[in-house]
C-alpha cells in the first residue's frame, strides 16, 4: 500500500494521539520541594528518591536541608517547602498561634527506642536524679521526656538541675563528668550508651502518653503545605505511594535500606542498622487508623502537656490540622 504525504501525516498524528492517551496523566515530571535532614524521620523520603520510587510515579524531589524542625516550619510558612517531616513540637508551637499553612498527612514512624535518658555510674533510677545535673537540648522531644519522667518520679520543678546542651555535645559532657545524666536521640543516644558504666534510666516507652496512646514526647509527622495540596491532590497521593514503598523497604529489608542510607547519614553500618531497626515504620495501610484514632487523641494530650510545662502558650485543636484524605 502506498501512502501519500497527507495520509502519512494524518496516520502519524493519530498514532501520536493514541500513544499520548495511553500514557499516565503525570508522564511529565512534577517537582516537589521537600524539607529534610539526616534525621531518621526523613529516611523514607530520601530512599524514595534514591531508589527511584518517586521517578516511577513521575516526581522529581527538590531536597532542601534544614538543621532544625523550627527552621523547616518557617519554610512551610513562607512557601519554600511543599512536603516535609518535622517533630510535632515545632508544628504545635505554630498551631498554637493559629498558623493554618500546613496539614499533617501521615505519621512516618515510632522512634521510641532510639532516644532516652542515660545516667553515669551510681545513678540507678530517675528518682536518684534529685539534685543532679541533667543535660538536654531545650524545646526538643528529649526535654519533654525529662520533664515528664521527673514528674512521674515525684521530683518537682527545680528539684534537678536541667541544663540546655546541644545534642552533639551531650556525649562529651557526660563522659567528662560535667553532667550526671543526659537525654539524647540517635546517634548521640547510642554513643552515650557505649560509655562504660552508664545506665539507661528511661526511653520513650516510659513517657506517660506512650503508655496510653503510643505517642512519644515528640513524634515525627509528615506535613504538606495546604495551598500546594489544594492544587496538587493527585500529586500528593502519588508522592505518598512512593514514600510508603520506601517505608516498606525500611521495615522489610532493613539491611538493604541501611546500606542505601550510609552516604546520606554519615553513620556506620552498625549505627545505621540500630536506627532503622530501632524504629517502627508505619505502612500506608495503617495511616487512616493513626490519623483518625487514638493517636491523634494522644497528640492532643501532648499539646496540653506542652502548655503545662510552659513550652507553648495554649493547646491547639490538633484534629483541625489533620488531613487523612491522601492515604
Amino acid at each position: 500500500m502506498t501512502l501519500n504525504r497527507r495520509s502519512f501525516i494524518q496516520q502519524s498524528a493519530a498514532a501520536s494521539l493514541a500513544s499520548a492517551l495511553s500514557l499516565p496523566s503525570w508522564a511529565a515530571d512534577a517537582t516537589v520541594k521537600y524539607g529534610g535532614s539526616p534525621w531518621l524521620g526523613h529516611y523514607p523520603a530520601h530512599l524514595a528518591m534514591a531508589e527511584g520510587y518517586l521517578k516511577e510515579v513521575g516526581i522529581t524531589q527538590d531536597w532542601q536541608s534544614f538543621a532544625t524542625s523550627s527552621a523547616r516550619m518557617s519554610a512551610f510558612m513562607s512557601g519554600g517547602v511543599d512536603i516535609g517531616c518535622a517533630g510535632i513540637v515545632s508544628a504545635l508551637a505554630l498551631m498554637s498561634r493559629g498558623a493554618k499553612q500546613f496539614a499533617i498527612i501521615a505519621i512516618p514512624e515510632n522512634f521510641g527506642r532510639v532516644e532516652g535518658l542515660v545516667a553515669r555510674k551510681g545513678i540507678d533510677s530517675v528518682a536518684d536524679l534529685k539534685g543532679k545535673k541533667i543535660g538536654v537540648t531545650f524545646a526538643s522531644s528529649t526535654h519533654l521526656l525529662v520533664l515528664d519522667v521527673l514528674e512521674q518520679a515525684g521530683i518537682k520543678p527545680g528539684g534537678a538541675d536541667v541544663l540546655n546542651i546541644p545534642g552533639p555535645e551531650l556525649h562529651g559532657a557526660i563522659k567528662t563528668g560535667q553532667i550526671d545524666a543526659a537525654a539524647a536521640w540517635t546517634p548521640h543516644f547510642d554513643n552515650i550508651l557505649r560509655e562504660p558504666g552508664v545506665k539507661l534510666l528511661a526511653d520513650d516507652s516510659q513517657f506517660s502518653l506512650y503508655k496510653s496512646f503510643k505517642v512519644t514526647p515528640g513524634p515525627d509527622v509528615l506535613l504538606v503545605r495546604r495551598e500546594f495540596a489544594a492544587k496538587n491532590g493527585d500529586l500528593v497521593k502519588r508522592y505518598l505511594s512512593a514514600y510508603f514503598k520506601a517505608s516498606d523497604l525500611l521495615r522489610e529489608q532493613p539491611e538493604k535500606a541501611s546500606q542505601a542510607l550510609l552516604k546520606f547519614t554519615g553513620l556506620t553500618m552498625k549505627e545505621q542498622m540500630s536506627a532503622v531497626t530501632g524504629s517502627d515504620w508505619y505502612p500506608q495501610a495503617q495511616q487512616k487508623e493513626l490519623l483518625t484514632g487514638e493517636f491523634v487523641q494522644g497528640l492532643q494530650k501532648l499539646a496540653e502537656m506542652l502548655v503545662k510545662h510552659k513550652q507553648i502558650d495554649k493547646a491547639p485543636v490538633v484534629k483541625d490540622w489533620i488531613d487523612a484524605s491522601f492515604v
